[in-house]
């Protein structure tokens, strides 16, 4: 296993995020977004101009695509939404067969799906079990699978044969056959079973190779995992609460990685764990690596 440490990570900007997620490259427009999902904050970074700018306050974005029409589709506690980046959100779903859309992170495959975990996590006290949903582009919604625990990070194989789906709470990256024509899934299987001395997997991203890059929530740390699940090379970070990753740039070899300022101590801890000291997060950073992701 290799390690790669924090040298030569840059803070892109520092808004004091209490808990950055969800950054997403527009290839066509070379900018980075991401959210403060507790902050209600949404931002945009021009690397051309090296600036970065609040696009949006008072929204809960927790995951967001593109939209192939322009905007985005948004995830939040509330449902799935339709926003055009000015006006107010529309709200699609707040129902999909009748399970709550209480939801998390999202992704979309190559037809313009989106793939999204509800998440109703809460360790005061017994809570309901989270579903991985599908909206298809004519805006219909469809339950995939149930059980989950603390619905994070989702992404595609290169290949577009796999889909991966993180629940935090669990430990876990799962990984699905995907059919691409239907959209539909079969075949969960464990890919990942995080160790109870890491951090917790969160968010997540897949370069060229195949290879998932997942960020370590109390970890400090982007992991690097082969097909097979196998633990590849690790990226040492500042912040312990690192949230997301994801892949940018001309030559798409920018990891962009958020962070999440405001501790959230969880049952799920790792031992020793300290959630009262130490730099926790809230910057958004850039390295370069020797590798690219997908577009």
């Amino acid at each position: 296993m290799s390690s790669l440490n924090s040298n030569n990570m840059e803070v892109v900007a520092d808004f004091g995020d209490l808990c950055g997620e969800c950054p997403v490259w527009d290839q066509n427009s070379c900018v980075l977004y991401w959210t403060d999902c507790v902050g209600r904050r949404f931002y945009c970074y021009r690397p051309s101009t090296q600036t970065s700018e609040v696009l949006k306050t008072g929204l809960e974005i927790n995951g967001f695509r593109l939209n192939q029409g322009g905007g985005f589709v948004i995830t939040n506690n509330s449902g799935i939404w339709l926003w055009d980046g000015f006006g107010e959100p529309l709200l699609i779903a707040s129902e999909i067969e009748k399970a709550k859309c209480q939801m998390n992170d999202c992704t979309a495959d190559q037809a313009g799906r989106l793939y999204s975990g509800s998440c109703f996590y809460d360790p005061s006290g017994p809570y309901q079990r989270g579903t991985l949903m599908r909206v298809d582009v004519d805006g219909s919604g469809h339950v995939l699978d149930e059980g989950f625990e603390l619905a994070n990070g989702l992404g595609f194989s290169p290949q577009y044969d796999t889909l991966y789906f993180t629940d935090s709470a669990a430990r876990r990256i799962y990984a699905y056959d995907y059919d691409q024509h239907s959209g539909n899934i079969r075949n969960r299987r464990v890919l990942v079973q995080v160790s109870a001395e890491e951090g917790l997997p969160d968010g997540l991203a897949v370069d060229i190779e195949g290879y998932i890059w997942s960020a370590q929530w109390y970890g400090s740390c982007v992991a690097r995992y082969d097909r097979d699940g196998k633990l590849e090379r690790r990226i040492e970070t500042p912040a312990k609460q690192t949230s997301c990753v994801a892949f940018g740039g001309d030559e798409m070899n920018t990891l962009f990685i958020t962070s999440a300022g405001r501790s959230e101590p969880m049952p799920v801890m790792p031992q020793g764990y300290d959630h009262q000291s130490g730099y926790f997060g809230g910057a958004l950073y850039r390295k370069s690596v020797p590798f690219r992701g997908m577009v």
